[in-house]
């Protein structure tokens, strides 16, 4: 992140979201930010997710300056590089578990493979029992698992999780948090997640804390976990 500014609204109406946020993350680490409802927090997850474009500055991704892209390009850049875990599963009801995490692999246009892929992934997440079931028969944690599973299946550069334990009970967010950090290690996969439940996470490489749009602090517990 480069300079990074997002302003919403115009004169009066003016609200500095960002403001000079400049950080960097290294491949395979495992990053948190945090923050109070309102910090800003969210609306930074969405710029390095591309899902919604800074007023200023650059998001650069494995070498790429994402602010060169027009839409068609970053959808496809996003598409590729990028796997999403949000507060809840929004998985399919009417899909099995299986055809939710390959779901990512049809709309990009690249299924060969990737039935086995997903079963692979859902076995290292403990879910290779549920591969036929419907979405809409399996707990809330199992469902949070098959969303971490889906992220994963188009082998992105980095995984974004929005407070991936907001909506699950204190035992299965503990399992979801171990299972992120396992897979971490294992895949050595680039990890940044914006949570509410700091100390939920233990050690981890990197914080960032943003207030009112702005870092206060950031880049500790470096090479912690």
């Amino acid at each position: 992140m480069r300079n990074l500014e997002k302003v919403y609204g115009e004169g009066e109406t003016t609200v500095n979201a960002l403001q000079n946020i400049n950080f960097s993350v290294k491949r395979g680490e495992f990053m948190l930010i945090v923050g109070s409802s309102g910090s800003g927090k969210t609306t930074l997850l969405n710029m390095i997710g591309l899902l919604d474009r800074p007023t200023s500055g650059h998001v650069i991704i494995d070498g790429v300056d994402t602010s060169t892209l027009n839409d068609n390009q970053l959808s496809a850049f996003r598409n590729s590089k990028l796997g999403f875990i949000f507060q809840f599963s929004n998985l399919l009801p009417d899909l099995t578990v299986l055809e939710n995490v390959i779901l990512p692999r049809k709309i990009q246009g690249t299924v060969e493979g990737a039935e086995e892929e997903a079963k692979s992934l859902l076995k290292t997440v403990g879910l290779e029992s549920q591969f036929n079931k419907f979405a809409n028969k399996i707990s809330g944690g199992q469902a949070q698992r098959v969303a971490i599973t889906r992220s994963l299946i188009n082998k992105p550069a980095i995984v974004l999780a929005d407070e991936p334990t907001g909506s699950l009970d204190s035992i299965s967010a503990e399992t979801t948090v171990q299972l992120l950090k396992s897979l971490n290690r294992k895949l050595n996969q680039t990890f940044i997640i914006v949570t509410h439940e700091r100390p939920q996470f233990g050690e981890v490489d990197k914080i960032i804390t943003v207030k009112d749009g702005r870092i206060i602090e950031g880049e500790l517990e470096a090479n912690l976990v």
